[in-house]
């Protein structure tokens, strides 16, 4: 029995998650459920895009992925299947999928349940059955059709030029950490072993250094560091939103604020390196 993980901006407030699970669990008692999160702003797909994407590979493969934003069917939005890398990932056709992966999906299923499935809450009455499918070994076409192509979402990516880097503000989590969308593997090529600077809203904020830890910086200091999905993040050492505040209150950043990387020196130099 296949594990099925679940994403939504449903909250833990109300009785909605658990419905899904009971959903699932009346179709497939034996399947395990594990919650990547239900506090996503409303309606926010990067979001998801990001939790999911920061998350999924760490699974086995064989995982159902469920995300459960924005998810009502419409005439130009259909509730799809996709399989990629050995995983399935059910949701709403209205753009994620396009920030989940850097490549097309393997197969792409529009999930067609004729059976009295519950439209008015798709992540019950659809995704809820799909997974619960998927996770005893059924086949994906048995749900629906296959289809070619998905639907795309934009969303301002990054800048490159000689001396410079523009990204910007993914997401920030209940620590106010700052998790922008620049990655290491960008940030190196482009860095070339040069100096640099990050830069956000003002100058004086500036940090010149990767570090691999937090206690790197003093209590209360700033900070910046590569996060487990290798994302570039801003981080206040024993700083948290309840507790003297995080990176994104005391500096004022918000999701879309735009993070600079400014280089200097020459390139593959050892002068000045900052590592």
């Amino acid at each position: 029995m296949a594990i099925i993980t679940l994403t939504s901006d449903l909250g833990t407030r109300d009785h909605y998650v658990a419905l899904v699970k009971a959903a699932i669990l009346t179709q497939a008692p034996q399947a395990l459920i594990v919650d990547i999160s239900h506090e996503v702003r409303s309606f926010d797909i990067a979001a998801a895009a990001f939790l999911v994407r920061s998350s999924w590979q760490q699974f086995p493969m064989g995982t159902v992925h469920v995300i459960g934003i924005n998810p009502e069917l419409t005439t130009t939005q259909s509730h799809v299947v996709v399989q990629y890398m050995g995983h399935y990932f059910i949701s709403a056709d209205n753009g994620i999928f396009s920030l989940l992966f850097d490549e097309e999906p393997d197969e792409i299923y529009e999930i067609n349940l004729n059976q009295g499935a519950d439209w008015t809450f798709p992540m019950k009455g659809v995704f809820a059955t799909a997974a619960a499918h998927l996770s005893r070994g059924g086949a994906p076409d048995f749900l629906g059709k296959r289809v070619d192509s998905i639907q795309l979402a934009f969303i301002p990516g990054i800048t490159i030029e000689e001396k410079l880097l523009r990204g910007r503000v993914e997401y920030i989590d209940h620590y106010g950490n700052v998790y922008t969308n620049i990655t290491k593997s960008v940030f190196e090529g482009v860095r070339k072993k040069r100096a640099f600077a990050i830069q956000f809203k003002s100058s004086g904020f500036a940090i010149k250094k990767i570090s691999h830890y937090y206690t790197e910086a003093l209590v209360g200091e700033r900070l910046a560091m590569w996060a487990s999905n290798d994302s570039l993040m801003i981080a206040i050492n024993g700083g948290a939103n309840d507790n003297g505040g995080g990176a994104s209150s005391l500096f004022g950043l918000e999701v879309d604020d735009v993070i600079r990387i400014e280089f200097y020196g020459n390139e593959n130099s050892e002068d000045d390196l900052q590592e």
